[in-house]
């Protein structure tokens, strides 16, 4: 029933012209994918709303292209995770970082050190692990939606998967 409103929404956004049923899907989605990229950018709230904005941009832009071979939310992912990667390679140079490299800090009470040391913990993840761990653990994606969201083929994704979970218990249990 969710996914037959998207694609209500969908129709009349693209054969009617109609703003209102993009905001929306806007209302819908915007939670996720500011969270997505919160993950991905350990933290960042400005830069997060900037690449939700852009996801969004894209998404309209493009909603005439949405097939329905796929859920909306797959393919809005897909745009997300396609921003992102954009991004990265627009502005930063990606580094592989190891655990030493990380000061070590005693874990803190309260639910703001959880968060920093969850995100102390995803940044010691390459991209693409973070990405896989992000959209599995925080936003419930099975591995077979992150395959269609990042294009990569299961197999691939269960080992960023491993790896990455790995890297962060190693990392938490430290700290």
């Amino acid at each position: 029933m969710k996914e037959l409103n998207d694609i209500v929404l969908i129709g009349r956004v693209t054969l009617l012209n109609d703003k209102q049923a993009f905001n929306k899907l806007v209302v819908k989605y915007q939670s996720p994918i500011r969270r997505f990229f919160l993950n991905q950018t350990q933290g960042n709230v400005q830069l997060s709303d900037d690449l939700a904005q852009d996801t969004f941009i894209k998404a309209y832009i493009n909603l005439s292209k949405f097939k329905a071979l796929s859920s909306f939310s797959t393919w809005l992912y897909r745009i997300a995770y396609n921003v992102f990667y954009d991004h990265i390679r627009r502005h930063q140079p990606t580094e592989d970082l190891s655990a030493s490299s990380i000061p070590q800090r005693k874990a803190e009470t309260s639910d703001e050190g959880l968060s920093l040391d969850l995100y102390a913990a995803l940044n010691l993840l390459t991209p693409h692990e973070r990405t896989c761990i992000t959209l599995q653990l925080i936003e419930g994606q099975s591995i077979d939606r992150i395959a269609q969201i990042t294009g990569m083929v299961q197999g691939t994704v269960k080992s960023h998967l491993f790896r990455g979970k790995e890297k962060m218990a190693t990392y938490l249990k430290q700290n």
